[in-house]
């Protein structure tokens, strides 16, 4: 209640800015007219000055009494003036001002945009690059991987969106039950915040979890590694191991993956601050895709798309 009585009775920033805006406006109309009053009094002062007092009747300039000239730059303030108050003000005033700045920053954000794109891409190559060489340095665990299907399985928005400070920007249930059914019985192999998300450890599932600490306490059960190279060899038995985030994971399995098990949410959720990479077509093809509408249980749209390398 108070805060609504606030609301009302306030004056917030938007109204403020045209209670003084108006304001300006008035100060500048009235400095206007008393300019107006000073120019037609001075006007008339010096051409009675000049013609009867005969002040400096004989300075003349090209043959031109001298307060012609004076009442022509007087003039010619006054019009200036005139002009500043009722034309620039209206094509370029402070909605002027508001429009230009909104469009440069519009333009730095596409830039932004662009770079963070670049940057997705590069990083998505780097990634590339280590797992490769990680896989020829070990020529055994390559031959392993071609006895098996690793598959990547992820959620992510129209703007490869997969979620927030560790955490899942959605609730899908049919999704979860996906997930579910495909990787019970099977390895999943996920980076450790990842695995720290989960309330527990998943039911009917090996936990395969990468770290870079050397001294990580896991429950019984769970595996832990310290590369994606080492956890496809602890999967090494398993003919479709799961690669299930984060982001950072997605990265380095996507040149070794086979398979792509997407959910993809047909929303764009500006909050994300980890993104999936994007998918070359040209090295992947879709295999199959199922959409489901907005109902009930869903609050987004969504398509199951499989995709296979080529």
């Amino acid at each position: 209640m108070f805060g609504k009585k606030k609301q009302v009775t306030g004056i917030d920033k938007d109204q403020l800015e045209l209670i003084e805006n108006a304001q300006r406006r008035i100060k500048q109309k009235k400095r206007l007219y008393i300019h107006f009053v000073i120019f037609l009094i001075g006007a008339v002062f010096l051409i009675v000055a000049n013609t009867v007092l005969g002040i400096a009747q004989d300075f003349k300039i090209a043959g031109i009494d001298w307060f012609v000239y004076a009442i022509f730059a007087w003039l010619f303030l006054f019009i200036y003036h005139f002009v500043s108050v009722f034309i620039t003000n209206k094509f370029m005033g402070k909605d002027w001002e508001k429009q230009q700045l909104e469009k440069l920053v519009s333009q730095q954000q596409e830039r932004i945009d662009k770079l963070k794109q670049n940057l997705q891409k590069e990083e998505t190559k780097i990634a590339e690059s280590q797992t490769k060489a990680e896989l020829a340095a070990n020529p055994a665990s390559s031959e392993k991987k071609k006895s098996r299907e690793l598959t990547i399985i992820v959620a992510a928005g129209e703007d490869n969106a997969i979620g927030k400070d560790n955490d899942l920007i959605w609730h899908l249930t049919d999704d979860l039950k996906r997930f579910k059914s495909l990787t019970s019985g099977h390895h999943i192999i996920m980076g450790r915040k990842t695995f720290e998300s989960f309330p527990k450890p998943l039911p009917n599932r090996t936990h395969v979890v990468i770290t870079r600490q050397n001294d990580y306490k896991a429950p019984d059960g769970v595996i832990v590694v310290h590369s994606l190279t080492d956890a496809l060899d602890a999967a090494r038995h398993d003919k479709q191991p799961f690669i299930i985030g984060g982001g950072e994971i997605y990265k380095q399995s996507l040149a070794i993956a086979d398979k792509i098990e997407m959910t993809r949410v047909h929303a764009s959720f500006d909050n994300a601050d980890t993104f999936f990479p994007d998918i070359d077509s040209s090295k992947w093809y879709e295999v199959n895709k199922s959409t489901h509408q907005v109902d009930e249980n869903h609050a987004y749209a969504f398509s199951f798309i499989t995709y296979l390398k080529k």
